[in-house]
């Protein structure tokens, strides 16, 4: 099974490379974020022209978030336990049966959280800690699990271009990174690196000419579980996406392929 990940910056704005990227990458799952539009304006036709079932959870003009499949969606659950007062769109999960079982993937859309320090960035640790509560109830199910997103945290110096250049910005605080660790350390795998350990692999690049320099970060992730992990096959960013389309988003694909 191909789960694929994307930032697409607006399905709006990004439809074509969207469905473009579909058609030439064929993914069983595709979990999509910052849709940047209510579930009832969300363009389903032409993924269901694709095959693809579509599960939504919108916001308007910000956030966002979606899961395609060409699977039926079971189980499907919105927005992040344990935030009463949190209206935000960042969190979407479903349960997805293949021909050896059955893997629950969830998009994630985290916190930005600039401009750093203030209360953006409390509200990010807050979520972070909520999402990190939630995934330690998923592994008591003791299933195939699979956090994936735009977590807007870069792990480590390797995974930015330049490192020197975010050590202000909220992304690379010691207190985000610590974050996205503490939910490593109840036993999920980061995919990518588990496959691709060494510097230089890129999932975002602004549009004021970071792509054309490569000045990229790596912030979308994928978390899998320990059922998921012993499945994983394979894991690859699709960095040539951002260079195919007129229009592209800042962010590009990452996909991982499970023996599920």
């Amino acid at each position: 099974m191909k789960i694929a990940s994307w930032n697409v910056n607006s399905i709006k704005a990004r439809l074509e490379p969207a469905l473009a990227w579909l058609k030439q990458a064929s993914p069983d799952v595709l979990c999509l974020q910052e849709i940047k539009c209510v579930d009832e304006n969300f363009p389903r036709e032409p993924f269901e022209s694709l095959g693809y079932n579509c599960a939504v959870h919108g916001q308007k003009s910000y956030n966002g978030v979606a899961i395609l499949s060409k699977r039926p969606l079971e189980d499907v659950t919105p927005r992040l336990p344990g935030g009463d007062a949190d209206d935000h769109a960042r969190y979407l999960e479903a349960v997805i049966s293949g021909e050896k079982g059955a893997v629950r993937v969830a998009t994630i859309y985290a916190p930005n959280s600039n401009p750093f320090p203030g209360p953006k960035f409390d509200f990010k640790l807050a979520w972070l800690e909520r999402l990190k509560r939630h995934a330690g109830k998923l592994l008591a199910n003791e299933e195939p699990v699979v956090l994936m997103g735009d977590y807007n945290i870069i792990p480590e110096d390797k995974d930015a271009h330049n490192p020197k250049a975010w050590v202000k910005d909220a992304l690379f605080q010691p207190e985000a990174k610590a974050a996205l660790r503490r939910i490593e350390n109840l036993g999920y795998t980061d995919a990518f690196r588990a496959l691709n350990p060494g510097p230089g692999h890129y999932t975002f690049w602004d549009y004021f000419g970071s792509w054309e320099r490569d000045n990229g970060i790596r912030i979308d992730h994928i978390l899998l579980s320990p059922q998921a992990a012993d499945r994983l096959t394979a894991c690859e960013i699709d960095r040539h996406v951002r260079g195919d389309s007129e229009k592209p988003s800042d962010h590009v694909p990452v996909w991982c392929t499970l023996d599920i």
